[in-house]
């Protein structure tokens, strides 16, 4: 494997109807969307409100998307769940399918888990896919799991399994962390990727992969931008317009703010929703980060076109 810098991943959004099943039309729609705009897609990630799907649910949706046109080789499902069953279930469902790669939570309801216990998970899900296409992304996110993932436990994996275990997402929200990780493992077989498009430059100079990033959903082609051109003279200014609209969407809940944005740029106000607990924006929190983002110049070009066709 060679790890390509330069890259951007999306953990896409799921649009919900009003019986609060999910709009699989609509979802291969965006994903298109995304796609035209060189953003990979990471869906059943974190802000895809991955864990209020289904393993069912989710297994239509991915073939579904590959059915309606998406190239698999761009497609990066979620696939950790508690139950190993469950986790190797829809991993071998996206190896099938022709995934580049899955992104793998650790099993997240236990806390202080030891590093042996999360080595024989992850151990365990590979050896039952038993699959040598498999290639597997691990995914760090402390502060929403609560059960990180050390750099002992990933040298161990990466050991064990040099040719499935080949990257990871950061999503602990320190550069401290990230800088460590590439200088510990990052090279032509491992990729880094930052878990926010915040740290997107100073991850591809230090020599990481790019980022899988949640507002990549809603400014994908400027983050795909940096992400392709970041050794360019005005790499510094894109950054700092991309770190820009991430502060207005981190003063609002992220999911909801998205799916807000996203509503009033497509024109379809049933964008709006989510599934329980998470709460949509209301009117008056919609209204004013939309008068926000227009004061900002912000655009979502052809999605009204996408999204209505």
């Amino acid at each position: 494997m060679n790890v390509a810098q330069g890259d951007a991943w999306s953990p896409v959004i799921t649009p919900f109807r009003a019986d609060s099943s999910v709009d699989t039309e609509r979802l291969v729609a965006h994903a298109r969307w995304l796609e035209s705009h060189g953003i990979g897609l990471a869906v059943f990630g974190t802000n895809s409100e991955a864990n209020s799907l289904s393993v069912a649910e989710k297994q239509a949706l991915l073939s579904a998307l590959v059915e309606g046109g998406i190239d698999p080789a761009r497609l990066m499902p979620g696939t950790g769940h508690c139950a190993i069953a469950d986790t190797v279930t829809l991993t071998r469902d996206a190896v099938g399918l022709g995934c580049a790669g899955v992104l793998m939570l650790p099993p997240f309801y236990y806390k202080g888990v030891s590093d042996e216990g999360l080595f024989r998970y992850y151990a365990e899900v590979i050896e039952r896919v038993a699959d040598p296409r498999l290639r597997l992304y691990l995914y760090h996110i402390p502060p929403v799991a609560q059960v990180p993932l050390s750099l002992a436990l990933i040298a161990r994996l990466r050991e064990a399994f040099p040719e499935v275990v080949v990257g990871i997402k950061d999503s602990g929200g320190d550069w401290g962390h990230t800088q460590a990780l590439i200088e510990a493992f990052a090279g032509d077989d491992f990729a880094v990727y930052a878990g926010s498009e915040r740290f997107l430059l100073d991850t591809l100079r230090a020599g990481g992969a790019g980022c899988i990033s949640a507002t990549a959903n809603v400014n994908p082609a400027a983050i795909a931008a940096l992400a392709a051109n970041w050794q360019a003279a005005d790499a510094e200014d894109r950054q700092r317009d991309l770190n820009a609209l991430r502060d207005l969407f981190e003063g609002y809940p992220v999911i909801p703010a998205m799916k807000a944005a996203t509503a009033h740029c497509s024109a379809r106000p049933d964008w709006r929703r989510v599934r329980p607990p998470l709460v949509a924006l209301d009117e008056g929190r919609s209204a004013e980060l939309v008068r926000s983002l227009e004061a900002m110049g912000f655009a979502m070009p052809g999605l009204a076109e996408v999204s209505h066709g």
